[in-house]
């Protein structure tokens, strides 16, 4: 029933736009036309990318995707703008001559669109370096750093050359310890066996401890694990680990209904360590506060990825993004490194976190952040 009324939404949205575009175009009929075509003809590739990408070329399905999903973001801002102009129109602070076979409105449009969207591609592509500084009372030999990432999404749209760039910036700041907290597939796995992505991985200079994600689910894939096993990196599902001083704990992804309470997890932790929960979904925070947990990661939320697809995400979520608090327990919800879909960071970002954690009284508890470009 959901994907039937987001279905009506979407073709609704689309008529609406096609239909103002058709009418603010100073062009010929024939042109216009045209126009009107190539635009839905991009916006139709999105449904290429349920079942048929994975039999394209690896170079076409790129575009596919890429194409698809991207004109469904504009379409988004499309909608918004046109809505403003025919709400201008009624309050009649727009004159209708602006949008009626109206080159300079045109033209605005299309500016304004690809202002909005060249910011928002390199806006993605700005790497945000957010930083995390904690001490604990717990038994810690030294201070440890730890790389923190999720939703890396790799696929047709964030293929080996971006994932390498992605961990040269992980291996630069010489971690500890690697966590991903799921989503490291984005929809198929095809493009990272045919690309050998996980040979990539190999490359970092940490352990490297995961949970799954929704989207792990999402790509029916019975190879995920194999992957995970062939790039080296453990996967936490429903466990609990010791890595040093510290006590790791994995969920696996609320998509399995049949996933371990947090509670039974604990039976084989050793809380006396300081521990960390990677979850990928953050629903129930009160559970890890519950359960003792030191500190929660998680991601999935990407912040919304786009204004104002942010509000639906903080109106969902007790914490969207950021550093929260309850009790005891500390947690980050990430924005995430990668994204799904365009790649577009407008009102968010894309980032990664770097957890710095001290015996008590070694280290000043707080936070800060710095930008770094990839």
């Amino acid at each position: 029933m959901f994907f039937i009324f987001f279905f009506i939404i979407l073709i609704g949205g689309l008529t609406y736009v096609l239909w103002h575009i058709w009418c603010v175009l100073p062009f010929q009929r024939g042109v216009k036309l045209g126009i009107i075509i190539l635009l839905s003809l991009c916006f139709l590739m999105m449904f290429l990318n349920f079942g048929i990408i994975d039999r394209l070329p690896l170079n076409l399905g790129s575009i596919v995707y890429n194409v698809g999903w991207s004109s469904l973001v504009v379409l988004l801002y499309l909608v918004m703008t046109f809505l403003v102009l025919d709400l201008g129109r009624l309050v009649r602070l727009v004159p209708k001559a602006w949008l009626h076979s109206n080159g300079i409105t045109a033209a605005a449009i299309l500016a304004l669109m690809l202002g909005v969207f060249i910011y928002g591609n390199i806006h993605y592509n700005n790497k945000y370096r957010e930083t995390l500084s904690f001490t604990t009372t717990k038994p810690l030999d030294s201070g440890k750093k730890i790389v923190m990432l999720s939703d890396l999404h790799l696929g047709y749209h964030n293929r080996r050359a971006e994932l390498d760039r992605w961990i040269d910036l992980i291996n630069a700041e010489k971690p500890d310890l690697v966590l991903i907290a799921g989503d490291i597939v984005d929809m198929s796995l095809r493009p990272l066996e045919e690309e050998q992505m996980a040979q990539s991985f190999h490359r970092l200079t940490a352990p490297v401890y995961a949970c799954l994600g929704n989207h792990e689910y999402f790509s029916r894939s019975p190879g995920v694990q194999r992957f995970y096993e062939e790039a080296g990196i453990r996967l936490l599902r429903d466990t609990a680990v010791v890595a040093g001083d510290l006590c790791l704990i994995g969920r696996d992804d609320r998509t399995n209904r049949n996933r371990k309470p947090l509670a039974d997890i604990m039976a084989q932790a050793d809380t006396t360590r300081y521990t960390i929960l990677i979850d990928h979904q953050p629903y129930h925070l009160e559970e890890a506060e519950q359960c003792g947990i030191d500190f929660q990661f998680s991601g999935h939320t990407h912040h919304g990825q786009v204004w104002p697809i942010t509000w639906i995400t903080e109106s969902t979520y007790e914490c969207a993004f950021g550093p929260w608090q309850r009790g005891n327990t500390r947690y980050y919800i990430t924005s995430g490194l990668g994204i799904w879909g365009g790649k577009y960071r407008i009102g968010t970002r894309s980032e990664y976190v770097v957890c710095e954690l001290a015996p008590s009284r070694s280290l000043p508890e707080g936070r800060g952040s710095q930008s770094e470009n990839l």
